[in-house]
């Protein structure tokens, strides 16, 4: 795996090629009919997400008179990239949204600066501890989200009552990963094609670490060694984690029970009794089978049900000449309405407490009680805090791509630890630089 060297070497490329080489520069004068002019970038999600948060700045514009911001969109399939090649031209924004495991990363090469001394305390107690610990590295805060992500398995009601299968609601009474494969089974049996679980593999890339780095941890697993993030074999590649990655690779191959779901219908049209996604799809699902639809925890491969965590969040970069104007904007986001906003938009988890429990959605009787419960009661992971985060992701998609399409689990296991160990080595084990607070 190619240094940080070579890395940089390649991010040039990446400006040649979009020709970032403009002459007009992202910074603006930083004072501007007497306010604090500042420039945030954001990723251009789903239009409804765009729109408000649109309006979410234009109203904290209109609501004072000392900060001024500048929103710009960016493409996200290409926004890390487009990142990349604004720092290497020295042409940041003040403010950066990023999708968390990024975060990391960005602390490294000396982007972001910790945010702590600017951000109230009551904001600290009221957001919830998965969006802290995603936005905290090496003992500092770097970002905040107004939204955090819920992972699980949707379900259709019925269809388990029919093979006589528990329902549970809470993440500590999970399915074994022994009777989730039994349910599976008898699912298969009154299945005409013996399909009857959906992984979303017509996802690609971050998908495979999101959904199942919960499988390796709650294995024994995971991808990397999280007390000093120095090394990935054996975590990655032990008996453990090829275990569990068989488990999976028997679903898709040996035994078949996964549609391949290259329409993304699997679930909404009946063909498969159970779907293994995020929180996106909640609105989806509750309008295809209404009453019928269940949300439960991902199943216990042995060590607790485990979950993902973790996504698009806020940050100040280093070219920032006034960060607290920059949290001035954080705090308004965070707030119930912006929070509430958001959420309705885009179906994420509200990141506060404040705004969970104004919402309706997430009181302990209701379907999405399980993601609050994941996210706020332990049971969430987030993805490693390393700025090698970029190198694990990349990785672990190949070789679980390679497994879940027949290859030796072992051997692909094997050739990744190596390979996110060789970058760990050729980047000296990322040492502490400019920015991440030490």
């Amino acid at each position: 795996m190619a240094g940080r060297g070579l890395r940089q070497w390649g991010l040039l490329l990446v400006v040649i090629l979009l020709g970032w080489g403009c002459t007009e520069k992202t910074s603006v004068s930083k004072q501007a009919n007497g306010l604090q002019h500042l420039i945030a970038w954001a990723h251009a999600g789903r239009q409804s997400e765009r729109e408000t948060l649109e309006k979410q700045v234009s109203r904290f514009n209109q609501k004072q008179d000392e900060v001024f911001i500048e929103l710009k969109f960016l493409p996200e399939g290409t926004y890390n990239s487009q990142v990349q090649a604004a720092a290497l031209a020295d042409d940041l924004p003040d403010l950066l949204e990023f999708d968390g495991p990024m975060v990391y990363n960005y602390v490294w090469q000396g982007h972001l600066i910790p945010i702590p001394e600017w951000v109230p305390s009551n904001l600290y107690s009221n957001t919830i501890p998965s969006v802290i610990e995603q936005g905290t590295y090496r003992g500092r805060l770097y970002s905040l989200g107004q939204y955090d992500s819920g992972l699980a398995l949707y379900a259709r009601k019925s269809l388990l009552e029919k093979v006589g299968a528990r329902i549970p609601t809470s993440p500590a009474a999970a399915w074994t990963v022994d009777e989730f494969e039994q349910i599976l089974s008898d699912l298969a049996k009154i299945d005409p094609d013996k399909q009857v679980l959906d992984l979303k593999f017509n996802y690609r890339g971050e998908w495979y670490t999101y959904a199942f780095m919960p499988v390796l941890v709650s294995a024994g697993g995971d991808l990397i060694d999280r007390d000093g993030f120095d090394a990935a074999s054996g975590v990655l590649n032990s008996a453990a984690a090829v275990q569990a990655m068989k488990r999976i690779q028997s679903w898709t191959h040996e035994k078949a029970w996964v549609d391949e779901n290259l329409d993304d219908v699997a679930f909404t049209e009946g063909r498969v009794a159970l779907s293994w996604v995020g929180h996106w799809e909640y609105p989806r699902y509750k309008a295809a089978w209404g009453n019928d639809l269940a949300l439960v925890p991902l199943p216990d491969f042995g060590q607790g049900s485990r979950t993902a965590q973790g996504s698009w969040n806020w940050g100040v970069t280093t070219y920032c000449e006034d960060p607290a104007a920059a949290v001035r904007f954080l705090t308004f986001l965070l707030g119930d309405q912006q929070v509430l906003e958001i959420t309705q938009a885009n179906g994420a988890v509200p990141a506060t407490f404040s705004a969970l429990n104004a919402s309706g959605e997430y009181h302990q009787d209701s379907l999405l009680n399980l993601f609050k419960v994941q996210l706020t009661e332990g049971y969430c992971v987030p993805r490693p805090r390393t700025p090698a985060y970029p190198i694990i992701t990349a990785v672990f998609q190949q070789a679980f791509d390679d497994i879940r399409h027949g290859a030796d689990v072992q051997t692909a296991l094997d050739q990744a630890a190596a390979e996110i160990d060789r970058d760990l080595r050729d980047n000296q084990g990322y040492p502490a630089i400019k920015g991440d607070g030490e």
